[in-house]
């Protein structure tokens, strides 16, 4: 009965805590809008009260309903009810008194912009916002192997990770490591260093027939995009098959939740995930987002707020002439917003949700830095500060995780890293499909065909969210927009160049797979490899010739077949593990006929990237293959899984060997759970139980 009491004094006095940022926020909201009058402060804090007993007593009878309803009928339902409650307590609390509903209006406006802003000040964690309610629980684990919480930080290398610690930028993961409750080690992004590959090899175990974000595929004869959700399906389709071919099963598979992620990992509970996106769907994972009062309105404030900041921190780097640079507008000012706000909350708000649940693994993906380091730089201080909103973010899931029905362990880790340096346009003056237009048309005869295949990144995850939150006309065109049935079909003699960061594939789709031997290349277009090799910002070209892979380069060639090497070495710059996974790339079903990859400033480890990105990745050279692994002190990295093929080095290389590793923990996992304690031990587990 004591400890019953304890809590509950405890609980009152968390809810007034809790009251008075609302209370606050609407005493200055009735100060700034006429037609509101206020007795007493003391009355608004009523209010406050009213609300969120409203919120309680509301959402579980909302929770069936928006079930059916869909995501786009829960938003708007949520706004509706956020109003009603606000209309509640500004008539129902005595010294109150609401004189229209236009004013009404505007205290919820006011109300959501003062909280956004009083949060900035005091440099809060807006995130925490969203899950403020959970965070006030206090339930005991329910018993059973840990749960597991996989956070991927987009795009995060292992020296930024070094140099965040000493900046003061990622203060919760330096905690961690102080503490001594996690460790950090780098591991070997494998070619093609891309989100895609990776996420297939984290969530399903398997990289095959993966060779880049986007490539000509010769079963389907068009370009497959993997941020395209018809295409993300027929991917995850083919990594799964194959995975499962060598004995391995999805990462998700057993009661997991996949958030924000290219593919679902065969979770059973997938959100705003590409290869499974559709329109509709249950609203009741979002119901907590968009029904909470002024949540999704401080979002949304924020998301106007990442605008601003962008416009003029694009300004800003014009006027002090930073370089490299690209310009920044268009899309990608909407797209920051979106994944530095938005979808940020959002994916908070969906992992508290699968966390509450006590799923057995959850895998989310954070977007932020990695699109802004594309169009900002690797270490510029915006990208910096979307890596310190993201450090943020972790503390908040975290809190969750301590207060959620399983005992979960985090562990953080990158797809990859990314390398700076001006595009492949800005050194030779000119688009890599020119060039190529241009070589093929040397002394060959009719007018071949250059096909290119580009696009953003992170506009399929806004698509994605487009597609499950707006209505079905909007969601179709959404899922179609870009589709395969809108690029013109290559024509005969055509080449298709698609381009993924500092690496190019370039594939003859009227020849057997799309591929060609060099020869057959130099005879149909004999000025083609040469005056690739010969402009300035191309390092290499890979190609195939009789049963072998070569890498050929201004000076020299290398067979990645023998390692024998003539004249000056092509891949001197790019590491000893660049052959192998170079000749392993060009062994998948979906090679391309030449693979060709920037130029790499062997002092600064610069490349320049075949589209508009000032950081980029897919290739090999500076810190993109340099990807991160923070892990629970108390389970190590295994000895076996290390790669040991390089004197002095010892990483996990691969996302599969990644894929290993947390499988391997899970087990163990379940394995100790199970196993039957000591009946000493047991009586003083159950002692604890009871102890106050």
């Amino acid at each position: 009965m004591r400890r019953w009491f304890a809590l509950t004094a405890r609980d009152l006095r968390d809810l007034l805590w809790s009251l008075l940022p609302t209370a606050s926020a609407l005493w200055i909201s009735a100060h700034l809008v006429t037609g509101v009058r206020v007795d007493s402060p003391f009355w608004l804090l009523a209010s406050a009260a009213v609300l969120a007993v409203g919120d309680l007593l509301v959402r579980p009878v909302l929770g069936p309903l928006v079930a059916v309803l869909g995501p786009t009928v829960t938003v708007l339902l949520g706004v509706a009810v956020q109003l009603l409650l606000l209309h509640t307590a500004l008539t129902a609390v005595p010294g109150l008194d609401l004189r229209s509903l236009n004013a009404l209006w505007q205290v919820y406006l006011w109300t959501g912009l003062v909280g956004v802003v009083a949060r900035w000040l005091v440099g809060s964690n807006d995130s925490r916002w969203v899950v403020r309610e959970l965070l006030h629980r206090r339930t005991h684990p329910a018993g059973g192997p840990p749960g597991l919480l996989v956070v991927q930080i987009d795009g995060l290398s292992m020296p930024l990770l070094q140099f965040g610690l000493h900046s003061g930028t990622l203060t919760t993961i330096a905690r961690w490591l102080r503490e001594g409750t996690h460790q950090a080690e780098g591991w070997r992004a494998q070619l093609p260093s891309t989100t895609p590959a990776s996420q297939a090899g984290f969530l399903h175990g398997s990289t095959e027939d993966v060779p880049a974000f986007r490539w000509w595929d010769p079963e389907l004869r068009r370009v497959l995009v993997s941020n395209r959700p018809a295409d993300a399906a027929v991917i995850e389709t083919r990594v799964r098959a194959a995975a499962h071919a060598a004995g391995r099963s999805g990462l998700l598979s057993r009661d997991g939740a996949s958030i924000g992620n290219v593919f679902s990992g065969e979770a059973g509970h997938a959100h705003l995930v590409v290869s499974t996106s559709r329109a509709g769907g249950s609203g009741r994972p979002y119901l907590r987002y968009v029904a909470r009062p002024f949540v999704l309105l401080r979002s949304l404030l924020l998301t106007l707020g990442e605008i601003v900041k962008e416009l003029y921190q694009g300004w800003h780097q014009r006027v002090r002439r930073v370089e490299p640079r690209i310009p920044r507008r268009g899309w990608y000012v909407l797209l920051r917003a979106v994944t530095n706000a938005l979808l940020r909350d959002l994916n908070v708000s969906l992992v508290a949700e699968e966390l509450s649940a006590g799923r057995e693994v959850v895998f989310v993906d954070f977007l932020d830095y990695d699109e802004v380091a594309h169009h900002a730089g690797v270490a510029r201080p915006e990208s910096l500060d979307a890596l310190a909103g993201i450090d943020r973010v972790l503390q908040t899931l975290a809190d969750v995780a301590a207060v959620s029905p399983r005992d979960y362990r985090v562990v953080l880790v990158s797809d990859h890293g990314q390398a700076q340096g001006a595009t492949f346009e800005q050194v030779s003056g000119r688009h890599l499909r020119d060039l190529v237009a241009d070589l093929l048309q040397v002394r060959s005869p009719g007018t071949p065909t250059v096909t290119t295949a580009t696009g953003g990144e992170v506009r399929g995850r806004v698509d994605v969210l487009v597609r499950e939150f707006g209505t079905h006309t909007k969601a179709e065109r959404a899922s179609s927009r870009h589709e395969p049935e809108d690029e013109p079909a290559p024509g005969e003699d055509a080449v298709v160049v698609a381009t993924a960061g500092c690496t190019a594939l370039l594939s003859v789709p009227d020849a057997p797979g799309g591929r060609l031997d060099l020869d057959e290349v130099e005879r149909r277009w004999p000025a083609l490899v040469p005056g690739l090799l010969g402009t300035r910002g191309i390092g290499f070209v890979v190609g195939r010739r009789g049963g072998g892979v070569v890498a050929l380069g201004p000076g020299g060639e290398h067979d990645l077949v023998t390692g024998r090497v003539a004249g000056a070495d092509p891949l001197a710059g790019v590491g000893p593990r660049a052959a192998g996974e170079l000749l392993r790339l060009m062994r998948f079903r979906t090679a391309p006929a030449l693979f060709v990859h920037s130029a790499v400033d062997a002092v600064t480890g610069e490349v320049h990237a075949f589209e508009e990105q000032v950081g980029s990745h897919g290739g090999l050279g500076g810190w993109q293959t340099e990807a991160v692994l923070v892990h629970p002190a108390q389970w190590p990295v295994d000895e076996d899984l290390r790669d040991r093929s390089v004197p002095g080095e010892a990483p996990l290389v691969g996302a599969v060997a990644v894929h290993e590793q947390l499988q391997r923990w899970l087990r163990r996992a379940r394995a100790e759970a199970a196993a039957p304690l000591p009946a000493a031990a047991g009586s003083a587990a159950g002692g604890r139980e009871v102890a106050p």
